[in-house]
């Protein structure tokens, strides 16, 4: 399945959640995001943001 990063979301479940792989199987991708405390911050800033910012407040050179 496109979009999910499996290594890193088994990882995240196996070894820092402790899950058994059946439990981790078992989740639904709410659950796991729950657990993963992913709803607790903000999002973070995606690259394109980035680009709105820097368009925005571009590095002057002073001085040059």
């Amino acid at each position: 399945m496109a979009g999910f990063d499996w290594p890193v979301l088994m990882r995240a479940g196996l070894r820092g959640l402790c899950l058994s792989p059946e439990a981790f199987w078992d989740l639904t991708p709410a659950e796991l995001r729950l657990m993963l405390g992913e709803e607790a911050g903000a999002t973070p800033m995606g690259r394109a943001r980035l680009d709105e910012l820097m368009a925005s407040f571009p590095d002057l050179n002073k001085g040059a």
